[in-house]
């Protein structure tokens, strides 16, 4: 099973919270200027725009280092949309001609909801949401979309019913227990294949004897030829051939700018990997990647996250650039110095800890650029590289992206209503939260990140598949109660992170009512919860629940009618967190898929019809948005008598504009 990563934005939700946003002083002239963060609404999604403090600071050199790392971000979303389902990027080329070229009346409802619909498929990267994976439709009628089609010269009609196909291809990576999550995926993974098929593949060319295994399967479509089973690479000369040669010129030309000689090594081992397909080479460059700690720029380049794989083994291609912030870095260096303390401490069997920890560093990180499987919606943390012979070895980078928090921060208070009030059991609990729930969200990324994913350890000749399609809930779950329980221990305090003794209990309260209940704004009525991070987070707070009922840990009451969760007991819930943590580890370092399989279908995947159907109705008349997502700022050259003197920073207020740039700008 893979070390994922990542954690996806989940706390505030339109809670209004204050404490622990920071910003530079210029940001705050330019919010109180009238600066908006919140730009566009449509469906159940909110679109945001994020600053990028400390620009001025950076040389001239840095800057135009970022400036290509961010143009071969950009040259790599045609991929993630490709990867998505087949005819995505079709579909996507359709759209950009219909909105660009079409003459007739753009004001009436069937052009509007066309309009919504093509958002969509710009934040999804593809016909499926997002976040539930399931295939979303238009609101306008089959034969008004094949008028607009005619309209502009692009008919096409294996795309209009692509568009209207309500039997296939339904779940962009199916989660069902009945049949084959290979063919039933939408994903473009696997073509001609069954699950059964893939796995046997694999098992017949991995060498479970190898201490440094590669990611077998990570740049590859799984297809068969001739009756025989075989992979098709992603790499120049293969799949997305004219795409990664783009990536990979752009890559070059950072390089040249590159702060130090690490970084350039990086790029040429990643250029080497795209161009030969070696998975090899992308060990190699992982390594360099994670000793590059002088630098004030960094970035992610490849393909890296297996959440959309049904069977956990293919890489969404991604890109982010950012830059460190020094000051707000503070904090997780101290976390990562403790890094062994804490793994000591950590309240699973001695066998499954390291021990020794190695190479854990964090940091605090401004992104610059975010594309691929990162964009528009993006995580506020992220925890790489993914193979855990590496992570053993030679560590991780675990940082936490101050920008996109503080963003989304921004934008629900720029939002009348808000969650807090509105779930939130009495004033006590609202105050708690409004003083510190900010904070103590930050806290638990940063101990989640910075060393959640980089503790413990499989024993020997566990394979890292073994959790199979159970993997990413699974490590999402570990990682999160990592930070859970080490949220409210007093050595946070004694190490100047946590504020006070009671600070972390703002955390606890958010994330139980969270995990239980307020989520499932996300889910429609009726349906199963299929996001890992969100069945991770509902693991959690149902078997606590469930394991506390006796002594009353978590209380679930009413008033008025409304359903409310009230935690009654804190230091017995972070005792509950240690006892699943423990658990969880023996799973992961066993190999025990079949624990892990049950605690995943028992806790994590059904949803109460009652409660569910409460949270969506008050929900509802809150008129806010579940899910968010970002433009990236424009980085424009600045030239002077032929020869770029700086690159400025233009902050657009248009999300189709930026979906109709990049679809002109770069794409082949």
């Amino acid at each position: 099973m893979k070390s994922i990563k990542r954690i996806i934005r989940m706390m505030s939700l339109g809670a209004i919270v204050i404490a622990g946003a920071s910003c530079s002083q210029a940001e705050k002239k330019t919010e109180e200027a009238g600066f908006r963060y919140l730009i566009d609404e449509f469906a159940d999604l909110k679109v945001m725009r994020y600053r990028i403090p400390g620009w001025e600071e950076l040389s001239l050199r840095q800057k135009e280092y970022v400036y290509h790392l961010a143009e071969a971000a950009k040259w790599g979303r045609d991929i993630y949309f490709e990867q998505n389902c087949e005819g995505n990027l079709r579909l996507r080329k359709v759209i950009e001609k219909i909105i660009n070229e079409y003459a007739g009346d753009r004001t009436t409802a069937d052009y509007l909801s066309f309009e919504v619909y093509a958002k969509r498929v710009f934040f999804s990267n593809g016909v499926h949401h997002h976040y539930a994976e399931d295939k979303f439709f238009p609101e306008c009628s089959k034969e008004y979309f094949a008028s607009l089609m005619e309209s502009v010269g692009a008919f096409d009609q294996g795309i209009l019913d692509f568009v209207y196909d309500r039997e296939t291809g339904q779940q962009r990576r199916s989660t069902s227990q009945e049949g084959d999550i290979v063919t039933l995926s939408a994903v473009n993974y696997y073509e001609g294949v069954t699950r059964k098929e893939v796995e046997d593949y694999y098992a017949s060319i991995e060498d479970k004897n190898d201490p440094r295994p590669i990611a077998y399967g990570l740049n590859t479509k799984v297809v068969k030829q001739d009756g025989k089973v075989t992979e098709l690479p992603w790499c120049v000369g293969g799949l997305y051939s004219d795409l990664i040669t783009k990536i990979c010129d752009e890559l070059e030309k950072a390089a040249a700018v590159a702060e130090n000689d690490t970084q350039r090594k990086c790029i040429s081992l990643l250029v080497d990997y795209y161009r030969t397909g070696d998975l090899r080479k992308w060990d190699e460059y992982n390594v360099a990647w994670v000793g590059e700690l002088e630098g004030t720029v960094d970035f992610v380049n490849g393909f890296v996250e297996d959440y959309n794989d049904p069977l956990g083994r293919k890489g969404a291609w991604e890109g982010n650039v950012n830059i460190k912030d020094h000051k707000a870095s503070e904090r997780t260096e101290i976390l990562s110095a403790n890094a062994q303390w804490f793994e000591d401490n950590s309240p699973v069997d001695p066998r499954f800890r390291k021990p020794e920890v190695k190479g854990v560093s964090a940091k605090v990180i401004n992104v610059a650029c975010i594309s691929g499987d990162s964009y528009p919606s993006t995580p506020i943390g992220i925890n790489l590289p993914n193979a855990d012979w590496i992570r053993k070895e030679y560590g991780s980078k675990s940082v936490t992206i101050a920008n996109i928090t503080h963003a989304y921060d921004q934008a629900a208070n720029e939002s009348p209503n808000n969650m807090l009030d509105e779930f939130a059991w009495d004033d006590a609990e609202k105050e708690l939260i409004r003083k510190w729930g900010s904070y103590a969200d930050e806290i638990h990324t940063d101990l989640h990140e910075c060393l959640g994913h980089g503790s413990g350890q499989l024993l020997p000749g566990v394979a890292t598949t073994a959790m199979g399609e159970y993997s990413s809930t699974l490590e999402e779950t570990r990682a999160d109660l990592f930070g859970l329980y080490y949220s409210a221990d007093p050595k946070l305090v004694e190490l100047g992170i946590m504020p006070d003794a009671e600070a972390y209990k703002a955390e606890y309260s958010s994330y139980i009512r969270n995990g239980l209940f307020t989520q499932f704004t996300r889910v429609e009525l009726g349906a199963k919860n299929t996001e890992a991070h969100m069945q991770n987070r509902k693991l959690i707070a149902q078997w606590c629940y469930e394991k506390g009922l006796k002594d009353n840990v978590i209380e679930k009451k009413t008033r008025d009618g409304k359903t409310y969760f009230v935690i009654n007991d804190y230091p017995a819930l972070r005792n509950l967190f240690a006892e699943l943590l423990a658990e969880i580890q023996r799973i992961k370092s066993e190999g025990d898929y079949e624990a892990g399989k049950n605690l995943v279908e028992t806790y994590a995947v059904n949803i109460d019809p009652q409660l569910h159907k409460e949270v969506l109705e008050r929900y509802a008349k809150l008129n806010l948005k579940p899910y968010g997502g970002f433009v990236n700022p424009d980085i424009v050259p600045v030239v002077k008598d032929g020869k770029v003197v700086d690159y400025t920073l233009e902050y657009t207020d248009s999300f189709l504009d930026q979906q109709l740039k990049y679809g002109r700008d770069y794409s082949l």
